[in-house]
């Protein structure tokens, strides 16, 4: 576990290194698809749902405007189009809707109430189902290397003005899930570009180390220095919370808090356990923050003399996606909000740091001598490697999260200011 918490420190160090998500090309003839998901009956955009072409590895998420755009090669075209997320029911659009609505498509995606009754749900042990979650990992996960696309996106917000914006597309080498370990687990930046602030008040280098390393780290089922392991179960407590839905299948939602005091933080948060498979589906973790002093020790590497840091949140989550029997990493997003201010001065400035990834294509069993030329390690920071310019097009092919409107008017700022 104090292993662990290194490796919690590193992911979420200051100089603070953000994550971000990068898609896949292809050399064949692509089809783009282009729209919204909205729920049923609010009406409301819906965002970080997943979106894949079923009988392929091709996938993207919605934004936080629930906005998509999403580029099929042709051969897949007529499987269509599948979205779901954690409490709707699962939606297939079928190619012929596909092709009539390519650029403005809205997919409505119905709510779930309860898929549980009630006692069922009171009469579960969560410790003995988390405990036997973690014993079926081998079962229910890749017993093959994996080679994923990946795309990546980093953010760091003044308030609510963003002041730097990177982005990447990458290789992630994930190995089977026989062992909770992550050796010889790789991750290698491909292709990306940054924008950054130049405005003379926002110099503070505000840096997360390990960005695009987090698709190793904080993959809580493959990695068992996150969260817990087997022999940890003790040191937290458990909670049934109200079953939930993801992909159209049945999930227990247990929630984890810890019950004995370390001399590092540690986390609290919910898994969400496939009630047929027990394969964990969803992860949704944040650092007790109760213990300022203690957090600041273990997140903050640098930082300039006379300035004051004062974490307020360190919060995550990885999602995970059934394919063919098996379940293979799909999404993860983090997130660390801070404040700083300096000697003498009056007033503290907020910071909120966002990195998300989203694996786009997987390639299984690819040859076992790929090579990786361009690694990026623990202690990278990924805005210090990338300095492509944001200019256009730059994507091309590639499949992306689509660039929310706050976004986009922020590039827009960014690239006016000298």
């Amino acid at each position: 576990m104090k292993t662990l918490h290194s490796h919690i420190a590193r992911s979420f160090i200051l100089i603070l290194s953000i994550m971000s998500i990068s898609l896949t090309s292809f050399a064949e003839e692509l089809i783009s698809v282009s729209g919204k998901v909205v729920d049923k009956n609010s009406k409301k955009t819906l965002e970080n749902v997943t979106l894949s072409v079923p009988g392929s590895n091709i996938a993207t998420v919605s934004n936080s405007d629930g906005r998509f755009t999403i580029k099929i090669p042709s051969e897949f075209f007529d499987n269509g189009l599948r979205a779901f997320r954690l409490g709707y029911r699962s939606v297939t659009v079928p190619e012929n809707a596909l092709s009539l609505n390519r650029d403005d498509l809205t997919i409505i995606m119905e709510p779930i109430g309860k898929v549980l009754k009630e006692v069922t749900v009171q009469s579960a042990d969560p410790r003995m189902i988390v405990r036997e979650a973690l014993l079926k990992i081998p079962d229910n996960y890749s017993d093959k290397n994996n080679l994923f696309t990946a795309f990546y996106r980093e953010t760091v917000r003044k308030g609510n003005r963003f002041v730097g914006i990177s982005e990447a597309m990458l290789d992630v080498l994930k190995r089977p899930y026989k062992n909770r370990h992550t050796n010889g687990e790789k991750v290698q930046i491909d292709k990306g570009r940054k924008l950054l602030s130049q405005k003379p008040s926002d110099t503070l280098a505000v840096k997360l180390t390990g960005g695009p390393y987090m698709a190793v780290f904080l993959d809580a089922v493959k990695n068992g220095e996150h969260l817990f392991s087997i022999d940890e179960l003790d040191e937290f407590n458990f909670k049934m919370e109200a079953p939930a839905s993801i992909d159209d299948r049945n999930h227990f939602a247990i929630s984890f808090k810890p019950r004995l005091k370390h001399d590092y933080p540690q986390y609290k948060g919910k898994m969400f356990i496939d009630m047929e498979t027990l394969a964990i589906s969803r992860v949704e973790f944040e650092l007790d923050m109760s213990d300022k002093d203690k957090v600041t020790k273990f997140i903050l590497r640098k930082k300039p003399s006379g300035l004051h840091f004062k974490p307020q949140e360190v919060s995550g989550i990885a999602t995970y996606k059934l394919v063919d029997g098996k379940t293979y990493l799909n999404y993860i997003n983090s997130i660390v909000k801070f404040k700083c201010d300096w000697k003498k001065k009056l007033f503290s400035s907020g910071y909120t740091t966002q990195a998300e990834m989203i694996m786009v294509d997987r390639d299984e069993n690819p040859d076992k001598n790929v090579k990786f030329n361009n690694s990026f390690g623990q202690r990278g920071v990924f805005t210090d490697i990338v300095d492509n310019y944001w200019e256009e097009n730059f994507w091309k092919d590639y499949n992306i999260i689509e660039p929310t409107e706050s976004l986009e008017k922020a590039v827009d700022k960014l690239k006016k200011r000298p």
